[in-house]
């Protein structure tokens, strides 16, 4: 029996973890310069643009999913990518968990009131230049998407128990800026999860499941 065959990966126990997180700092930033540390100073050593995601889970059959997204090939940052919903903090949103529901509900259609907030993890810093608020919430499985087809080409959920196993990661590198990057990978059937999307996911494995 494996390590992961233990791991209660049930929505009731995911809640239980997840509300341990509450988006204290750390006494430096999580992010893509974890595999990289010497992009550290490249990545943090800048001013950084302040997002968030909203890391849902909903439950379908007894089985919990995350929803990420495929975004379109014309965006300007990530595109084409696997992503979690959100984007960027505006002026007017009062707080991280707002700024992660106000994008979710823009991109794929569901309202605020679809999501219970249960905790967040501390900021990720990404190579890309921004500082990401992970909110972790929990999806009314009765709510329908609306997907906005200029931010998103498809959404989809991905099982807990995979994403949470470890087995399932893995790291490859590319030629960035001349240096050599390296990154974690998810691949689930088509979807090829990698880059920002898999480092949050590793994160929340790493602080949740290890």
């Amino acid at each position: 029996m494996s390590v992961t065959d233990r791991v209660d990966f049930s929505l009731a126990d995911f809640r239980r973890r997840a509300k341990l997180e509450n988006g204290l700092p750390e006494a430096d930033h999580l992010g893509d310069h974890a595999l990289n540390p010497d992009l550290k100073s490249a990545i943090l050593d800048r001013p950084l643009q302040s997002a968030a995601v909203l890391i849902a889970a909903v439950e379908r059959r007894g089985e919990p999913s995350f929803i990420l997204t495929q975004r379109t090939e014309n965006l300007r940052s990530h595109s084409g990518q696997v992503a979690f919903p959100g984007g960027r903090i505006d002026a007017e949103d009062p707080t991280p968990e707002a700024a992660a529901l106000r994008e979710t509900h823009e991109e794929i259609g569901l309202s605020p009131d679809a999501f219970e907030v249960i905790g967040r993890m501390p900021d990720y810093a990404s190579g890309s230049g921004y500082r990401i608020a992970p909110v972790l919430a929990i999806a009314d499985p009765a709510a329908d998407m609306q997907i906005n087809p200029d931010e998103v080409a498809d959404a989809f959920e991905v099982p807990l128990n995979f994403l949470m196993n470890p087995s399932n990661h893995r790291t490859e590198s590319r030629i960035w800026q001349g240096k050599e990057r390296h990154f974690w990978v998810m691949p689930y059937g088509e979807r090829y999860i990698w880059g920002v999307t898999a480092g949050i996911i590793r994160t929340l494995y790493e602080r949740l499941y290890a």
